[in-house]
């Protein structure tokens, strides 16, 4: 395993740049420069994306970027000792001490282990004089290397600090405290679990020692993890959570006395921590780990709580984060049914009842015996047709879970897991309803507090068992399920017949008012209840214009409904190469998806963007949405297919126009959340971690030692 750190990538006394933003970008260049990273901008951006999150300046005039990514071939540190320093975000002034974190996107165990060993000894005062006093960059190299190379278990075990390579033996079970010594236990996560859990165990830990309090540690990260022994658990007075993601296992804290913020208060903030921890203990109206899994807001802090913006903005993040796979598999699976199976894979079959022609092919027809288009125009018949029908048939299947998903992992946010039940049961019933994806969104939301007040219930011990297998999931379904179905649904339906209604009093002469309104309502729920209204009336003028009772007005519609469509994904993705580090590593993998999805005339592509940030995602959207419909309909572009996007070419009079109007759409919508997403970005100290990570952060929270410390 080569070294972490070279002569080539310190730079001392020097000023890299007049902000974070162009120090992090010449920190990236030496990293490239060396040959550890494959593209200086990509990890750079990177890097700025974790910033943009929450801001890595630390007390002391030190910080710490980092990231994972995929530029990144060699694990690496980048040093800086700036003159002047740099204002990083730090409550105590601008940060003149930069390391830059740079970690493969699946890094081995040995190399995530020295990173944290890092980020620990930062900790360290004498460390940090270390650095301020060296004089060449060999000798900051030494003193990196001595920090992160193992040391010898006696010493170890002797450094309270101890980095996780040499970590002092699993935690044995605590005597029981007595009057004068306190036993607290403390998890620390965040979404990377490089630095910040880290330097948050160890700042606590070093703040009880100072205390006279006996702490351990379970630090959920990536370098490896053994959980709190149940008996150290059980001993003690309270708990500390300083975590930007979910606690892994949290019910094991059941009962206890409990403190929670964020990673950074932990590390500014350590000793207010430890004396709310100490006070818990001998409240008795302090907030409790609930006795089952409940939700972040159950085991919030005893100090500052976060705001309601913030708290909704976690809850979105998370129902996305579960959601986009199955917006990724779907979305392509449908693309490759039209490529392969032709635009009418999707319409009904005229000679089976209720079915399409790719349910009815997969159904009746295999391998064996292949399905026959009959001279269909836009179908595709043997192996091809029958591959394209499985392919559609998966992909409409794995959309049918997009709204419950994202409605059962947003109850799931708030509730935990007694929400997950009801917060898909009530995504489902808003699909069946035509509530879509703002149905999901808002029925989440209702399932999850459902959930959240049932389990707080204090039931009689006989049946306090069945709370969260039946009582739960019952209940919180019915109220949830129950408000979807009987109080929104009829007045949805209601106000979709009008929006039908109106739409068909604009026709003629108001062609290109026309265009506008339906590139607004293609663009304004991204597949929800507005956008279907658009294309049920799309679809019944083209049905109509197809067997001859409709002029060609309504191909015109259909033309302007489906350019409109593919504008959101398109204009997502575009703005997401352009500006990237506006965006989270997560977001940038969607935006990559969004240009097929978006080709295709999937608007559910942009689904997960609308949902994290839907003031500036989706008005951004109805900007483009509606630039292009209005070109479509006022330059009469004529569609006789009812889906496919650019896989129905053949089917359209007017391509040329088409794509113009697209690519105006596209870049004005791009343009527009770009903007937007510039100038009202959130100030990165209030920014919390990205819940598109979490999904990320609680799969390393099965490999982070625990950390105990004895003070």
């Amino acid at each position: 395993m080569s070294a972490l750190i070279t002569r080539e990538l310190v730079a001392l006394d020097t000023a890299l740049g007049a902000d974070k933003e162009a120090v992090v970008r010449r920190l990236a260049a030496l990293v490239a420069g060396t040959g550890r990273a494959t593209s200086a901008e990509d990890l750079a951006g990177d890097a700025l994306a974790r910033e943009g999150q929450a801001a890595t300046g630390l007390p002391g005039g030190i910080a710490i970027p980092h990231c994972r990514s995929a530029a990144v071939t060699e694990a690496s540190l980048a040093f800086a000792r700036l003159s002047p320093g740099v204002a990083w975000g730090a409550p105590d002034g601008p940060a003149d001490l930069v390391f830059l974190i740079a970690a493969p996107a699946h890094g081995d165990a040995d190399h995530l282990t020295l990173l944290t060993a890092l980020a620990r000894a930062l900790v360290r005062p004498e460390f940090v004089a270390s650095l301020r006093a060296a004089g060449s960059a060999d000798d900051v190299v030494a003193l990196v290397q001595d920090v992160v190379a193992p040391q010898p278990a006696a010493t170890a075990a002797a450094a309270p600090a101890a980095p996780p390579a040499a970590a002092a033996p699993a935690a044995t079970p605590a005597a029981a405290p007595t009057a004068a010594t306190r036993s607290l236990v403390a998890v620390t996560a965040c979404p990377t679990g490089i630095a910040h859990t880290y330097m948050a165990a160890d700042k606590l830990a070093a703040a009880a020692s100072a205390a006279g309090v006996v702490l351990h540690v379970e630090t959920q990260g990536s370098s490896g993890s053994t959980p709190l022994d149940p008996a150290v658990i059980r001993a003690a007075d309270a708990v500390v959570f300083a975590v930007d993601v979910g606690v892994k296992d949290r019910e094991r804290f059941a009962g206890k006395p409990v403190v929670q913020s964020g990673t950074k208060r932990a590390i500014n903030e350590p000793d207010v921590m430890i004396r709310e921890a100490l006070a818990a203990t001998d409240d008795p109206q302090a907030r409790r780990v609930p006795g089952t899994a409940g939700s972040a807001e159950d085991t919030a802090s005893a100090g500052p709580r976060p705001g309601t913006a913030t708290e909704i903005r976690r809850w979105l993040l998370t129902g996305v984060s579960y959601m986009i796979p199955f917006v990724a598999a779907g979305g392509l699976l449908i693309a490759l049914g039209f490529l392969f199976g032709g635009y009418q894979i999707v319409n009904g079959n005229p000679d089976v009842d209720d079915q399409s022609y790719a349910l009815s092919w997969v159904l009746n027809n295999s391998f064996f015996d292949l399905p026959s288009a009959s001279g269909v125009e836009g179908l595709n018949d043997g192996f091809l047709g029958y591959l394209g029908a499985v392919c559609t048939v998966l992909g409409q299947a794995a959309f049918g879970f997009l709204v419950p998903a994202l409605a059962g992992y947003i109850a799931y946010a708030i509730a935990d897991r007694p929400g997950i039940v009801p917060g898909f049961v009530v995504g489902a019933v808003s699909v069946t309803v035509g509530a879509g994806f703002i149905g999901g969104l808002v029925g989440g939301i209702i399932a999850g507090f459902a959930a959240l007040w049932i389990s707080r219930w204090k039931l009689p011990a006989g049946v306090r068992g069945l709370q969260p297998v039946v009582i739960i999931p019952l209940l919180a379904t019915l109220i949830s399920s129950g408000l979807m179905a009987v109080v929104l649904g009829r007045p949805l339906a209601a106000a979709l017949e009008g929006l039908g209604n109106w739409l068909n009093g604009l026709t003629g002469s108001a062609a290109v008012l026309l265009g506008v309104i339906l590139g607004l309502m293609m663009c304004f729920d991204l597949g929800g209840p507005i956008n279907k209204a658009a294309y049920v009336f799309a679809t019944t003028g083209l049905t109509a214009a197809l067997a001859g009772e409709g002029g060609e007005q309504q191909l015109v519609i259909m033309a302007t409904v489906m350019a409109a469509g593919m504008v959101p994904p398109l204009a997502m993705a575009l703005s997401t190469a352009v500006r990237p580090r506006l965006y989270t590593p997560a977001e940038r993998d969607s935006g990559k998806a969004a240009w097929l999805l978006g080709l295709s005339f999937i608007s559910e592509g942009a689904i997960p963007f609308a949902a994290a940030d839907p003031l500036r995602v989706i008005p951004s959207m109805m900007l483009g949405g509606a630039t292009t419909g209005a070109i479509v309909a006022g330059s009469g572009v004529e569609l006789q297919a009812p889906h496919g996007g650019i896989f129905v070419f053949f089917a359209m009079n007017g391509v040329l126009w088409f794509v113009l109007a697209l690519v105006a759409g596209t870049v004005v919508g791009a343009a527009a959340v770009t903007v937007a997403k510039s100038i009202g970005r959130p100030k990165a100290d209030v920014v919390p971690e990205d819940a598109v990570d979490l999904a990320h952060a609680h799969a390393a929270t099965s490999t982070v030692p625990a950390q105990p410390v004895r003070a």
